[in-house]
């Protein structure tokens, strides 16, 4: 059985160890990126209550947006905008919006901060990064939670029925939308994990850098 010297042996170990770091920060970056795009869709996206065959009206609610369906005609009439809080139907929809959308901005701010692996430490990068995404999913949970909050209001009593209330739905339906930010939550843990893991490898790897550097000048002592 051939013999290497514990210098060539640390260094083959320490470039495997930095290939495979590379390669898990790269996924972590590719899941980034389709987490910003999907907390985009679901801030947008109006689907997040909707109608069902037993409601009164159809339509569909989102954080500021919503259509409801005219009693004659059946055409959807949709309102709402993030300009403007007076055409946003509850309070709680209003306040929702703002913890959604900040986890959203806090999501992109740390896509953003990719262009700091170029001038700063990877390691505090990675650890900034894991901050802002754990963050994101502490605001996602409290807009996931405010939203119900929202349902008695009169607009969303007209189109799922008069046993309409908070936290209860009436007679409608959680729609796709409030289901992936309730998913996304998971989603923005996982990263932050993630994110602390990748910090904490980048600064064990600067550790062996010197470790590696430092035993040049060591004996040659042989290992399998």
């Amino acid at each position: 059985m051939n013999l290497l010297p514990a210098q060539e042996a640390a260094k083959i170990y320490h470039t495997n160890y930095v290939r495979n770091s590379r390669a898990v920060g790269v996924m972590w970056a590719v899941f980034t990126i389709c987490f910003v795009i999907i907390t985009m869709v679901l801030f947008i996206q109006p689907y997040w209550i909707g109608d069902s065959v037993d409601t009164p009206q159809a339509g569909y609610f989102g954080l500021f947006n919503y259509c409801i369906g005219n009693a004659l005609t059946s055409e959807l009439v949709c309102k709402g905008s993030m300009l403007d809080f007076d055409s946003i139907p509850s309070p709680a929809f209003r306040t929702a919006m703002f913890f959604v959308g900040s986890a959203m901005l806090l999501i992109v701010a740390t896509m953003v901060c990719f262009s700091l692996f170029f001038f700063c430490n990877a390691g505090n990068v990675y650890k900034i990064c894991a901050w802002m995404q754990l963050a994101s999913a502490v605001l996602m949970v409290m807009g996931c939670m405010i939203y119900p909050d929202g349902w008695d209001s009169p607009e969303v009593k007209r189109m799922c029925g008069q046993m309409t209330d908070k936290y209860t739905l009436g007679n409608c339906t959680v729609r796709w939308a409030y289901i992936l930010a309730i998913i996304s939550i998971l989603d923005a843990l996982l990263l932050a994990f993630l994110s602390f893991t990748l910090g904490n490898r980048q600064d064990k790897l600067l550790s062996e850098d010197f470790e590696v550097q430092g035993g040049a000048g060591s004996t040659d002592t042989q290992v399998i």
